[in-house]
């Protein structure tokens, strides 16, 4: 039964830099939800991120486990390193909470594993925090390709590929708190975004190589400032080669830090046997007509009226717009947990494809 006049009640496990840049300030800005909840190892930051919202009975917690004591909570967003994601989501679930889970889904997919049958055992909603999918960009691609102007996708590639932007802060570069570098904190966003696209989650066979090549220089030039070599030890690119059950070709390309300017992130590129179609500047559609080849580029832009810009939302306020809107009205979420457990799954098959130097066949 709908949940239409419900307000839910939201717990943040979690209080770091995508807690507090994304998924606080969306959710506060929902008509149908309250937060009630914080909790973060470090009580300071916990208590810092419910400063920010204009409520005096905030809880605040350092053990997630009491947190999840409480039954008036209705839904956890889970922001922490990706370590925890799998444990955490699974107590909230059987909690009795729904839960929109950061990305990547979980370290392996044993956990992501996991994480769906809990799902499915106790009835409870799990999504995953790709919110590249929630871009206008993307959204008009889907529609494309859902119409099927590209026909037959047989090749795509997924872009996350950074000249020099290696986050020192937090634990990106400490490989047992994350479980990879470039590929699991980017990648991921790429691959989701490519398979969505595509509508094709059926993987036959992964081959992957990850280099540790620049991540040993001192005094980088880097975006966020130069990285310590002693800490950074996870890889500063990878690259996959996925082949589909239907024979169609992904390939995964991601970086950190790389000597390229061919530079793009949470990008993809389509080939299909009636059209093309990529984003690599803004979104571009390429085929035959009439005997003449053609390149569209549609017009995403809201404004054209002076002085008006027309409603804008950004994809982190669509998501989650559209994910609380799922729990009220009890549809199914726009990112399905069996999706995000094949993103975790070709990611492992990428890492373990290098470690082993073989291809990795999925069953």
């Amino acid at each position: 039964m709908a949940e239409q006049q419900k307000t839910l009640r939201v717990g943040i496990i979690g209080c770091g830099g995508i807690a507090n840049g994304k998924h606080i300030p969306n959710l506060n800005a929902q008509k149908n939800v309250e937060l009630v909840a914080f909790c973060d190892i470090i009580e300071e930051r916990a208590i810092q991120s419910a400063q920010k919202i204009d409520r005096e009975d905030i809880a605040i917690y350092t053990d997630y486990q009491e947190l999840l004591k409480d039954e008036s909570i209705d839904l956890i967003h889970v922001c922490t390193p990706n370590k925890s994601h799998s444990f955490i989501t699974i107590a909230a679930l059987e909690a009795g909470k729904h839960v929109m889970c950061e990305k990547p889904m979980a370290k392996t997919s044993e956990e992501a594993r996991a994480m769906l049958e809990a799902a499915k055992r106790t009835g409870k909603k799990l999504t995953i925090g790709y919110d590249n999918r929630y871009r206008p960009d993307s959204l008009l691609l889907k529609k494309i390709c859902e119409r099927g102007d590209l026909g037959d996708i047989y090749f795509a590639k997924a872009h996350a590929i950074r000249r020099r932007a290696v986050p020192t802060w937090g634990v990106f570069l400490n490989e047992e708190e994350q479980g990879g570098g470039p590929l699991i904190d980017i990648g991921t966003h790429a691959l989701d975004l490519t398979l969505w696209l595509m509508d094709n989650y059926k993987v036959k066979s992964v081959v992957g190589n990850v280099y540790h090549k620049l991540g040993n220089k001192k005094d980088a030039a880097n975006a966020f400032g130069p990285w310590d070599p002693e800490q950074f030890k996870v890889e500063d690119s990878a690259f996959g080669f996925i082949t589909m059950e239907n024979g169609a070709t992904v390939t995964l390309e991601s970086s950190w830090a790389l000597n390229t300017l061919d530079v793009g992130e949470a990008k993809a590129t389509l080939c299909g046997t009636e059209a093309g179609a990529d984003m690599r500047d803004g979104l571009r559609v390429n085929g035959e007509e009439l005997g003449h080849l053609y390149t569209k580029q549609p017009e995403l832009n809201t404004g054209g009226v002076a002085y008006f810009d027309g409603k804008s939302e950004s994809q982190a306020a669509r998501e989650c717009r559209l994910w609380i809107d799922s729990i009220l009205n009890d549809t199914e979420p726009m990112v399905k947990p069996e999706q995000a457990l094949v993103v975790t799954e070709v990611l492992e098959a990428i890492y373990e494809s290098a470690r082993t130097g073989k291809t990795v066949y999925f069953e």
